[in-house]
């Protein structure tokens, strides 16, 4: 039983190509399932967000966080009566662009890319399901409804956003994504900021007398302490980010009703139409979000340890696209051949878009194994 603002498979914008309707699940669902199946997935197993794939198999991956978010999502999507195979479905597609080495990788292979078009991690989840996965006969790509392929695509500049047809519309006419989108985009930012908390723990990177500092976690850390005094600090760590998650969809699904019971949404249409997202914190929960956002950035992402590896990862991913930009030959017969034809179509843009392809596609160690290969004599 949806609400009438919810996003339903009879009502979904459909394919690129046109397909059967499945027989026994629903559109998102099928979406879903391709997006579980694919190459570009399985390759989020090996892909970390602030930590390197070699550094520790505790840590999480892309993978674990897409998994994650997924379950973050579709707990919040039941409660607001939408839909959750839709939540799900953009939930664990949204990262599969991202490049090896996190958002260190990202950065560095929009500098490589800055003269042909730059490169951004949302429009290359994008490019994953509309092209670069061949695994049907009758479509390039997973061949996903446009309610999907609008969720992956959380922002996009005006100009990216012209070239997108109907995708970019939302942008271009400033409307609100749908409310499956905006769970799973806020869905994604609790479990990223939570769980870095715990990895960062982990690695020692920060302690939980610097997070005290943050009022989200000292409320809940205080909560701990007086109810269970004799837990040890691992377990004391989970507790805390536990509940810190709890509070925080508490929060979102509260927020979200009144604004929701406010608003009035009769339709997905009157969703788009809304000024402002309808999924939201409220303006005290935001407020300490922010403070833990910036805790993390500047205890952690700024940490002289994690520093040296996204040192490493820039210069790692530099390398190995102005070695591969200088001669394709370099690069596996298949990929070489999808470079050719991207040239003749679109010169040198096309020719850097493959070289980006194939190295937004590698996982953290298959790049380190890769710049080994190109530049290690002894290693073939």
């Amino acid at each position: 039983m949806l609400a009438p603002y919810a996003v339903s498979d009879a009502e979904s914008r459909g394919r690129c190509y046109p397909e059967a309707t499945p027989r026994y699940r629903g559109e998102f669902q099928r979406d879903r399932d391709r997006i579980v199946h694919c190459s570009a997935f399985r390759r989020l197993e090996y892909k970390t967000q602030v930590f390197v794939n070699h550094e520790g198999d505790m840590f999480r991956t892309r993978l674990t966080h897409s998994i994650e978010v997924a379950q973050i999502g579709r707990s919040i999507a039941r409660v607001l009566g939408i839909n959750e195979d839709l939540v799900e479905a953009i939930s664990l597609a949204h990262d599969l662009g991202h490049t090896p080495f996190g958002h260190a990788g990202q950065d560095a292979l929009n500098e490589c890319m800055r003269d042909h078009g730059g490169f951004e991690h949302n429009l290359q989840s994008l490019r994953v399901v509309n092209e670069l996965e061949q695994r049907y006969a009758e479509f390039p790509g997973l061949n996903l409804t446009f309610e999907t392929r609008e969720g992956i695509l959380k922002h996009c500049t005006l100009k990216h956003a012209g070239e997108l047809g109907e995708l970019g519309e939302r942008f271009l006419h400033q409307q609100q994504p749908s409310l499956e989108a905006q769970v799973a985009n806020v869905a994604d930012e609790i479990a990223y900021n939570n769980h870095d908390v715990d990895d960062g723990l982990r690695a020692g990177l920060i302690t939980l007398e610097q997070l005290d500092e943050v009022a989200l976690f000292l409320e809940h850390h205080r909560q701990v302490q007086d109810l269970f005094p004799q837990l040890n600090g691992r377990r004391t760590s989970y507790e805390v980010v536990r509940r810190m998650i709890n509070s925080l969809v508490v929060d979102l699904v509260e927020t979200s009703q009144m604004q929701l019971a406010e608003y009035e949404p009769v339709d997905v249409a009157a969703v788009r139409a809304s000024p402002e997202p309808l999924v939201r914190f409220s303006g005290g929960m935001k407020e300490k979000n922010r403070q833990l956002k910036r805790f993390l950035r500047q205890n952690m992402y700024r940490h002289y340890r994690v520093h040296r590896m996204t040192a490493k990862a820039r210069r790692i991913i530099r390398a190995l696209f102005d070695e591969f930009m200088g001669d394709p030959a370099l690069l596996p017969a298949e990929t070489q051949a999808t470079l050719q034809q991207s040239e003749q179509e679109g010169g040198s843009i096309g020719r850097a878009r493959s070289v980006a392809d194939y190295i937004a596609g590698m996982t953290d160690r298959f790049a380190i194994a890769e710049y080994e290969r190109l530049f290690n004599p002894r290693i073939t």
